[in-house]
């Protein structure tokens, strides 16, 4: 695949909140936020300073990056906005899904709970819809992801999913290979479609 690193600027990561999760995952995330700032990318993620997504962004951070956070009102008590770095407040759930695919050229998946799974379902079914052609890259260490891919796998097989949905992302296990599987990707963004995407909201 060529490198199309000049024309990612920005990557969306969903991951968990939660700060009981394996202590590998919240390292590797922290790692991963600081490789996309080493590789020039911005990261836009949900807003919070806990959990995966508050490692993400302290990585991003503190190796000079550029990080953008977007969350709820309702949620600042309970995520913990992380405040050093440009945090946009908005007002629904659904506001931020949309404003964080819009500011986002590609969207990369840490392991998560079941926020995470509804975003990343949302994600797939628009790309399943051609409403966008964004790379899609999950950290599956470990086989975390497995289960949903064969669950994916499951629904082509019975004929209720387009097979060609398959090759929708790709998925690496070590933490070092997320960001290079994402420059990789060969990025075909098509705008017209993404403002079509505002009305299934």
């Amino acid at each position: 695949m060529p490198d199309l690193s000049s024309r990612l600027g920005s990557v969306c990561v969903y991951c968990g909140s939660s700060n009981t999760a394996d202590p590998a995952y919240l390292e590797a995330a922290h790692q991963i936020g600081g490789d996309f700032a080493r590789a020039g990318l911005k990261l836009v993620y949900g807003g919070g300073g806990v959990g995966l997504m508050g490692q993400a962004a302290r990585g991003a951070h503190e190796a000079g990056g550029k990080v953008l956070g977007i969350i709820p009102e309702f949620l600042r008590g309970r995520e913990k906005p992380f405040d050093d770095v440009e945090t946009v407040i908005v007002t629904s759930m659904h506001e931020r899904k949309m404003l964080m695919f819009e500011r986002s050229d590609a969207f990369v998946v840490l392991p998560g709970g079941i926020g995470t799974l509804e975003e990343i379902i949302e994600l797939l079914s628009w790309r399943r819809l051609d409403l966008h052609r964004k790379p899609i890259v999950f950290h599956n260490p470990d086989g975390f992801w497995d289960p949903l891919f064969a669950l994916l796998k499951h629904t082509i097989d019975r004929g209720l999913t387009p097979p060609a949905l398959a090759t929708a992302w790709v998925s690496v296990e070590a933490a070092q290979d997320v960001t290079p599987a994402l420059l990789a990707w060969g990025l075909d963004v098509d705008r017209d479609r993404e403002i079509d995407v505002r009305r299934l909201t």
